[in-house]
Formats: structure tokens, C-alpha cells, sequence
């Protein structure tokens, strides 16, 4: 990911959260918000200290971030995602992290095309 596909300041992320749909299951949140002049998806992430400590909240955000990557394809590009982590989020591997965020991104009606 590089910086022009990340949402890093406040003002941004409360736009998403207060004109955005949400979406959800048991691992993640997410925030879908269109902004039709984009020519690339932005995202914005964000996990709680009741998560857990900084090594699991990072790893979280890592997971995140490449399962984004690989699916870029897949993705609208006009649009902004806020993914808010939940705890059950911290007790998965990166493909589960994958399937779980395929699945919430499915119910937002976002992807492209279908993912197996």
C-alpha cells in the first residue's frame, strides 16, 4: 500500500463514518463510503487497545492491509474503506483474516467480481 491509498487524518475517517454504510460479522467493521472524483480506493484502519497489545495490533493491521492488496482487483476504486477490527480478530491467521474481509466486502456489494 503505498500513502495515497491510506485515509490517515480525522477529518477523513469521521466523513466515512458519518456518510458511510457499514458492514459487519464477527471479526471486522467495515465503513464504505463512495467518492465518485477517486481514481484509486483508500483505505483507513483502526484497532482498539482492548484488541490486544501492540505486537497483536499490528499484526491485525499487517493482515489487513495485504489481504487489500491482493484483492485490489477485485475492489471498487472509487471508494474509501474504514475496516475497524474487532477482538475475535485477533485470534486468526492471515487467510481466515482474508475470508472473513472477502465476506463482509460481499454483503457491502463492493467487489468486482466473485471471489472463490
Amino acid at each position: 500500500m503505498n500513502k495515497r491509498q491510506r485515509i490517515k487524518k480525522n477529518e477523513e475517517f469521521q466523513k466515512v463514518f458519518k456518510s458511510g454504510k457499514s458492514f459487519a460479522n464477527r471479526q471486522f467493521i467495515v465503513y464504505c463510503y463512495r467518492k465518485e472524483e477517486q481514481t484509486e480506493f483508500r483505505i483507513g484502519l483502526s484497532v482498539s487497545k482492548k484488541v490486544g497489545n501492540a505486537v497483536t495490533r499490528n499484526r491485525i493491521k499487517r493482515y489487513v492491509r495485504q489481504a487489500f492488496l491482493e484483492m485490489k482487483d477485485e475492489l471498487q476504486n472509487n471508494m474509501d474503506y474504514v475496516i475497524i477490527a474487532r477482538h475475535q480478530a485477533a485470534k486468526i491467521d492471515f487467510h481466515e483474516s482474508k475470508k472473513s474481509l472477502q465476506h463482509v466486502l460481499r454483503i457491502a456489494r463492493v467487489l468486482k467480481k466473485n471471489i472463490k
